[in-house]
């Protein structure tokens, strides 16, 4: 299409259109680190995106308008469709999936360009270390990719067992070590088809083998990885294509992934290395703790719900037993009730509640929860030593005393929302088993805890019948 313009024009046209598509996705993510600001963040990174795709069409070396055209329509088709179909229960499993799919595309850029070279094409644009990046953005991307879709499977239930063997990390080792020196071969020599598809599916069992192991309670922090993995191969892949918008985009994701990535592994007290080899949140920590003495004492949640109904001020800690049970919106209509009597009611937030970042904000967004209502851990904990009542529900092991009295424990040192401060505790709970560390929540038989057992919907109701009768 850019043979209809002035190569000038053209030129100056693509410069300014990717310079605008920065600037939106900067701003974008601007806006997106606030709540309130979020929604307007997308739908201008959003525009970026569009602005960075359309101006594609007049770059020189784009010929197949149909194939380009089609594959927009049919990924803009079905990305709608799925975002208009999912359940914000789901989010975290479309999430993964998005990111396999990034990281999947900036992978076949690379085997496209790499496929190339071996039949004697060269790369498409002839740029310094461009080779090199073009093998490091697809060893990135199909690790992010296999990894993903190996988290959305865990996430799903479609994986529910962790998959562990003896010498795990030593062959995990050996396999990296092959693709590194596959890696050194497609960069720098004459490489065969066979070395090709060794280096690629070494990648790919990489990524798996790297995911199985993890449990569902750090699924938060590998998805922050894998987000910033695959911003970082497509920004590779952007510089190995000369397309600043790829770049850019690339460059913003991983950097923030990177970064979400870190805050999550330090909300847990923990590496990143631990999170991804340790094997915590399997249920095979390592780690037994001192023992638990006393039981866990039940309550009526009708009896409950007066409690709440009397008291002064509520925090209610959600977790991701709220999530499986889809029970924030009767949680919320629990709290309009207990608010219109009066109490004072705030939702606690810990980092890595739920199994994404940001999880618990963006179910009780989608209940309809004020912003104002929603603390984060820092904000929140001195609050608790005045709360008549901390409600939890469904959170574990981010309410586990052990976390601050016991240094046999393997969560010790982890910051943790200190709702055992509050006058009473109330912990929804299906049953007495432990979180997903394998360790007991001392929190369930201090003095000053009763347990409410069942799903989360359920109990919730039985708290909305018992403040509508007093």
């Amino acid at each position: 299409m850019s043979e209809f313009l002035d190569p000038k024009l053209a030129g100056w046209l693509i410069d300014a259109a990717y310079f605008l598509a920065a600037i939106l996705f900067i701003l974008g993510l601007k806006k997106m680190s606030h709540p309130t600001t979020a929604r307007g963040g997308i739908v201008w990174a959003g525009i970026g995106m569009v602005v960075a795709t359309v101006i594609s069409y007049l770059t020189p070396d784009m010929h197949n308008y149909l194939l380009m055209t089609a594959a927009i329509f049919v990924g803009g088709v079905l990305a709608w469709w799925t975002g208009k179909k999912v359940a914000m229960t789901d989010m975290p499993q479309m999430i993964a999936l998005y990111n396999g799919m990034g990281g999947g595309s900036a992978a076949a850029i690379a085997a496209v360009e790499l496929l190339r070279l071996m039949t004697g094409k060269g790369l498409s644009h002839d740029i310094p270390a461009a080779r090199e990046l073009a093998v490091i953005g697809a060893l990135i991307g199909t690790i992010a990719f296999s990894g993903s879709l190996i988290a959305f499977a865990k996430l799903q239930g479609w994986m529910r067992k962790v998959y562990r063997f003896p010498g795990q990390q030593v062959f995990n080792a050996l396999v990296f070590v092959a693709i590194i020196v596959l890696g050194f071969m497609l960069a720098l020599t004459d490489f065969t088809a066979w070395h090709f598809i060794a280096f690629f599916g070494l990648a790919l069992l990489f990524g798996v083998l790297m995911t199985v192991p993890i449990g569902g309670a750090d699924m938060p922090v590998v998805i922050s990885l894998y987000n910033a993995l695959t911003g970082l191969a497509v920004g590779f892949e952007g510089y190995v294509l000369d397309n600043p918008a790829m770049m850019i985009a690339g460059i913003v994701v991983g950097s923030a992934g990177t970064l979400l990535t870190q805050l999550m592994a330090r909300a847990m007290n923990r590496p990143l290395t631990n999170v991804l080899f340790a094997g915590f949140g399997t249920g095979d920590s390592g780690g037994e703790g001192v023992e638990v003495t006393g039981s866990m004492k039940a309550i009526d949640p009708s009896d409950a719900a007066i409690t709440m109904a009397y008291a002064d001020k509520v925090i209610i800690v959600p977790g991701y037993g709220m999530a499986v049970a889809q029970a924030q919106h009767k949680i919320w209509e629990m709290t309009q009730l207990l608010v219109d009597k009066g109490v004072k009611v705030v939702f606690a937030i810990h980092p890595v509640a739920g199994r994404m970042p940001g999880h618990m904000n963006v179910l009780l967004a989608e209940a309809g929860v004020p912003y104002d209502m929603i603390y984060d851990l820092e904000d929140v904990n001195n609050e608790f030593g005045t709360a008549d009542v901390a409600l939890v529900i469904g959170a574990n092991d981010v309410v586990n005393p052990a976390a601050r009295k016991d240094k046999s424990s393997p969560i010790y040192g982890m910051p943790i929302l200190d709702a055992d401060h509050a006058k009473n505790v109330f912990v929804v709970k299906r049953g007495q088993g432990t979180g997903f560390s394998g360790i007991e929540n001392l929190l369930f038989f201090e003095d000053n805890t009763r347990m409410c057992y069942g799903d989360a919907q359920d109990v919730a109701q039985k708290f909305i019948a018992g403040v509508k009768s007093l």
